[in-house]
């Protein structure tokens, strides 16, 4: 199994208060598969996906990744991770507005340690992959949202990862640019990468396979199609 969490909880504390985010929820996730995580703001499903790419640790509970449980990696460990396992793609483009399209992409390379030559020629086809070829020069501010949100996607994928982890991806686009960052992101998972999406988007949570919900940080259903 690709992805086990076993009893996970969260809980955030304000001062001398605990607020839980997540209790008892057990989720697993086999490789290939396109998963939509929906439900309410606040639900927990934010704070679910962060937890499965490695960018915060469960309170309680087990979270197991390729049968290897992440509790006894290293902070490094969780970081290679983060650089290597997983592609992210939030709903903010987090782009830095100085770089070109090009060097925004290669980034993920420089901190992996790719040579500069190596890093311009992956970067320039990851771009042309969703379709920028024409646009590797351009800063973010010279871009449209749905073209930011491309070059987000091919700077997920620069690395290579098994997994894409996108939350509410197409929540800062129009309907057509939003409609269009889906096809990509599914024909990612066409090509055999695992997906998993949150959303609260129920025409774009209709396009993968399976949908879990959730409510007050349990998960409330688990449908596949």
């Amino acid at each position: 199994m690709l992805i086990q969490l076993k009893e996970v909880g969260k809980t955030h504390r304000l001062g001398e208060v605990a607020i839980p985010v997540l209790e008892g929820v057990n989720l697993t996730i086999a490789a290939g598969e396109s998963v939509g995580i929906v439900g309410a703001s606040g639900s927990g499903k934010t704070t679910l996906l962060d937890i499965i790419g490695c960018l915060s640790r469960p309170t309680s509970g087990a979270y197991f990744l390729k049968g290897t449980p992440t509790a006894d990696l290293s902070d490094l460990q969780h970081a290679r991770l983060r650089n290597q396992t997983f592609g992210f793609v939030f709903q903010t483009f987090h782009l830095m507005g100085r770089h070109t399209a090009l060097a925004n992409v290669a980034l993920p390379l420089f901190y992996a340690g790719v040579p500069q030559k190596a890093r311009v020629t992956r970067a320039e086809a990851a771009l042309a992959r969703v379709g920028l070829a024409d646009r590797m020069r351009h800063r973010p501010s010279q871009l449209s949202g749905g073209q930011q949100q491309r070059v987000a996607i091919a700077r997920a994928l620069i690395n290579q990862p098994d997994i894409i982890l996108a939350d509410e991806p197409t929540g800062n686009l129009d309907s057509k640019s939003g409609g269009e960052i889906m096809d990509l992101l599914l024909d990612l998972h066409r090509a055999g990468r695992t997906l998993i999406l949150v959303t609260h988007d129920p025409q774009m949570a209709a396009r993968v396979h399976r949908r879990v919900t959730i409510k007050d940080g349990r998960i409330l259903s688990d449908v596949s199609d």
